[in-house]
């Protein structure tokens, strides 16, 4: 008990006990605002990972659509649904199977 006094009377300790308390809760960094900061990096590190891949996705397709004009035809008809002037186009959407048994 009596060193626990001593310790409190401490001129340094109350300072570093001060200061560590002032750091983890009062600061403008302090440990909550690092913790949110760390989850939107990490938020964002997803979006770009995310974006990245369709990036990549989206220069495959305009490569393939530059070098071939069949696949500019395929793609137009699919993505689009485009067709020739003598043509009829028939969309097909397919339904769950709880939309379709109560029809």
């Amino acid at each position: 008990m009596k060193r626990l006094l001593e310790l409190l009377r401490n001129k340094y300790f109350l300072a570093v006990v001060a200061f560590a308390v002032w750091m983890l809760f009062f600061d403008k960094n302090d440990m909550l605002s690092q913790y949110e900061y760390r989850a939107e990096v990490n938020k964002l590190q997803q979006e770009k990972d995310f974006y990245t891949k369709e990036t990549a996705a989206v220069k495959k397709d305009l490569k393939e659509l530059d070098s071939n004009l069949n696949t500019a035809e395929k793609f137009a008809r699919e993505k689009y649904f485009m067709k020739k002037a003598n043509e009829d186009v028939f969309v097909i959407v397919k339904g769950d199977a709880k939309n379709s048994s109560t029809n």
